[in-house]
């Protein structure tokens, strides 16, 4: 009424109220009645704002990456973002002008410088797989540019949501990525084929190795057996020649004995032969008859063959002779005396 309106505002909204080109009043939540045809009324939204980006870049090989992200922000310093752009809002609280739009492009702008220096100097695969380092990339050249620095607001923070390459790229490096893969995977099988080659080798190599072992074990059995039999023989040997070398010795002292012995035997002898020879040496030359008397036999029938041994002497000087059956009992009769 006669151009008297009344405007409020949230407590997010900071507020410059302009009568005849001066601030009259300003706030945060501000509500207040005003002469609309004097008055200019700034609103400027305090809260943090999501400003989601996409925008291609070339890589050091020439091939395009587009890069999606978000960066969050805040305004910091209502009174100097108001000085460069418009936020004037009109009777219904409605912005005269979209300038918040150029605000979210310069913060964009500025991303994307701070990002191009880097991904013209890598490579393709180095660029997608850059995303953390993209971000700090950002991050690190909006809070040090003078540009967003003059617009008065303050980045919270920068996030990388994708880098993809075109699609005829893309599906080239799936191409290329899926035949590295299968190579991976063939030298995989190639691998655990010749660790299984491999291990049965060594499985062959240590039953092989048993087996010698097993053998050189009989050989060495075999040869301490042998061994062990070639001693026995040769103390066998020993023994027996160690019993021959004895029946010898003891076969050469009975020999030596026997010859003692029997030069004892013949020195008795020959001592006896001349005892004896010089014993009867006297009785050499004497008559047997003498001989007979002189051992002076008592016996009769010692006398009685003595008489027919005179008998037989002078045979022929006797015609007969009776001999009476008693007399050659009594004479062949040894246990009869007279």
């Amino acid at each position: 009424m006669f151009g008297i309106k009344h405007i409020k505002f949230d407590s997010m909204t900071y507020v410059l109220h302009f009568m005849n080109g001066k601030v009259k009043r300003e706030g945060r939540g501000l509500s207040f009645f005003y002469f609309a045809p004097n008055s200019s009324i700034v609103a400027i939204p305090m809260g943090s704002n999501d400003l989601p980006f996409i925008f291609n870049e070339s890589t050091n090989d020439y091939q395009t990456v587009t890069i999606q992200g978000q960066i969050s922000y805040k305004i910091s310093n209502p009174k100097t973002l108001a000085d460069v752009l418009d936020f004037t809002v009109n009777d219904n609280g409605l912005y005269k002008k979209n300038d918040i739009e150029k605000l979210n492009q310069r913060i964009i702008n500025e991303a994307q410088t701070a990002t191009s220096s880097f991904i013209h100097e890598i490579k393709l695969k180095d660029a997608i797989r850059s995303a953390k380092t993209i971000e700090e990339r950002i991050l690190s050249g909006l809070k040090s540019s003078e540009a967003i620095g003059m617009l008065g607001i303050e980045i919270l923070g920068a996030n990388i949501l994708g880098i993809q390459a075109t699609p005829e790229m893309a599906r080239a490096l799936e191409t290329e990525t899926r035949e590295k893969l299968q190579q991976e995977a063939d030298q995989a099988i190639y691998e655990r084929r010749n660790f299984a080659v491999e291990q049965e080798r060594k499985i062959k190599e240590s039953e092989l190795n048993t087996e010698i072992a097993v053998e050189e074990k009989q050989k060495q059995i075999a040869e301490k057996k042998m061994e062990s039999e070639v001693q026995k023989a040769e103390n066998d040997r020993k023994l027996r020649e160690m019993k021959l070398t004895a029946d010898i010795a003891v076969e050469n002292q009975r020999k030596e004995l026997i010859e003692q012995k029997t030069s004892n035997d013949k020195k008795e002898a020959e001592t006896q032969g001349y005892v004896l020879e010089t014993t009867l040496k006297p009785y050499k030359d004497l008559d047997w008859k003498i001989l007979t008397a002189l051992n002076d036999n008592q016996d009769p029938r010692f006398n009685i063959s003595l008489a027919f041994r005179e008998l037989a002497e002078n045979a022929g000087k006797i015609g007969n002779l009776n001999i009476s059956p008693e007399l050659l009992d009594t004479l062949l009769n040894e246990k009869e005396r007279y």
